[in-house]
This record gives C-alpha cells, sequence and structure tokens, in this order.
C-alpha cells in the first residue's frame, strides 16, 4: 500500500484559504469538458516560465516585472486548480497525482527562484540559498506526508498562494518606485566588497525566516516521531 498525498490530512491554515476553496470550486464547475487536470498542472509551468522571463528581462526593462506578475497568476490558476478540478470531477488519481505534482512543483520553483536571481535585482547566490531552504522544507512536508499522514501547505498563516500575492506587491513596489530598485548598500565580507540592493535584503529575511519555520518544525517533528517510535526496553 502506497501512502500518498491524498492519504494525508491537509493542513491549510492560510489567511486567503477560505475564500480560495470557494474560488477554485467555483472555477472547477465551469472549466469545459476538454480542459483536464493534467492541462491545468502544464499551465502552471507555463506560468511559472513566465515568471522567469519577466525576471530576467527585468534586467533590461524594469517594467518587465508586470509580467512576472501576470505568471505568477498563471501559475495560481494552473498550480492551485488542478487539483480542485479532479476532486470536484471525482477523478482523482492519487498515486499518480502525487508524483506529477510534486515533480512538476519543484521544475516550477527553480525557474521561478532561478529568474529572480537572475534579473539583477537580487545575486543568485541569495535566490538559490531560498531555493535550497523551500525545497528542505518541502521535502520535511512529503516525509510527515507518508509518515504522520499530514500534508501540511501553510506556514505563519501563509500558503503558496499568499507568496505568489506577495511577490506580486514587491513587482509592483519595484517598477513604480525608481528609489526602491536603484538602492544599494556596499560592504566588506571576508576581505571582499559586496553590494547588496534592496530585494537582495529582503531575500536575505525570506532565507531567515524559511531558517526559522525549518529548525522549529524538524524539533517538533522528532518529538512527535519519537513518542510514535519509542526506544526498545532493554532485556
Amino acid at each position: 500500500m502506497v501512502n500518498t498525498k491524498a492519504d494525508a490530512v491537509r493542513i491549510q491554515t492560510s489567511v486567503l484559504n477560505a475564500l480560495e476553496k470557494k474560488v477554485l470550486v467555483w472555477l472547477a464547475e465551469r472549466q469545459p469538458r476538454w480542459m483536464t487536470s493534467d492541462i491545468l498542472t502544464y499551465i502552471g509551468t507555463f506560468g511559472a516560465a513566465v515568471v522567469a522571463a519577466g525576471y530576467i528581462l527585468s534586467a533590461r526593462n524594469i517594467n518587465f516585472l508586470w509580467l512576472s506578475s501576470l505568471g505568477f497568476i498563471i501559475n495560481w490558476y494552473g498550480d492551485s486548480l488542478d487539483g480542485t478540478l479532479a476532486r470536484v470531477r471525482r477523478c482523482q488519481r492519487p498515486i499518480y497525482g502525487y508524483y506529477l505534482d510534486h515533480t512538476i512543483d519543484a521544475i516550477n520553483e527553480v525557474m521561478i527562484f532561478v529568474g529572480v536571481g537572475l534579473s539583477g535585482l537580487m545575486h543568485l547566490e541569495i535566490a538559490l540559498l531560498a531555493l535550497v531552504m523551500y525545497f528542505l522544507i518541502t521535502i520535511n512536508v512529503s516525509i510527515n506526508a507518508h509518515l504522520k499522514k499530514e500534508f501540511k501547505l501553510t506556514y505563519v498563516s501563509m500558503g503558496p498562494t499568499e507568496f505568489r500575492i506577495l511577490m506580486i506587491i514587491i513587482n509592483t513596489l519595484f517598477a513604480t518606485i525608481s528609489p526602491l530598485r536603484d538602492f544599494s548598500h556596499s560592504m566588506i565580507i571576508c576581505g571582499n566588497e559586496l553590494t547588496f540592493k534592496a530585494l537582495d535584503y529582503i531575500g536575505a529575511v525570506i532565507i531567515l525566516i524559511l531558517v526559522l519555520i525549518h529548525i522549529t518544525t524538524v524539533r517538533k517533528d522528532i518529538k512527535d516521531y519519537a513518542e510514535m517510535d519509542p526506544m526498545p526496553e532493554r532485556d
């Protein structure tokens, strides 16, 4: 018997969760018959590619950040609606869906984070470190989905949808406020002078939050698993 995300209890306590569920069901009920969950998954991937392209092109023209924001909306539409469509039509494929969803999500996140790192607004190293922390949390979620049968989708009341909205807000600020995107600060680190921009500092704060989330979550999980699987008594 294969444990899958479908077997796990979905823990979703994000700010917009209740409203988003209603919107997604409404959209799912109005999809044309030819629309499938797989097509929506690939639409989400197309959206991630648009996000990455917008960020990369913003190095030449900051107005391409608007393209990235559009990409986040497309990504939300495909990535959030694919599972809802399957549930509304009662055609879930738990094992296949679990594999495809996680595989495509990983590809999408790589495109988005690398795109941010190539935008000229953030050092690539900072973007990749944020990606690593995101993956560490994602791996922990997948482990818990199998061992605890808990699939946690939100942290500090934020899930993927709230993150997309946050990025759209950041894009808007950087596209419209020139002092914000022109800000830079130099410092000496290990004998080298490095220049950090405003988005570098935002990225650093995000990394710090992800680190704290990961440490807190792992500590709690270790305690839970120790109680579930106690040390055998010696004879």
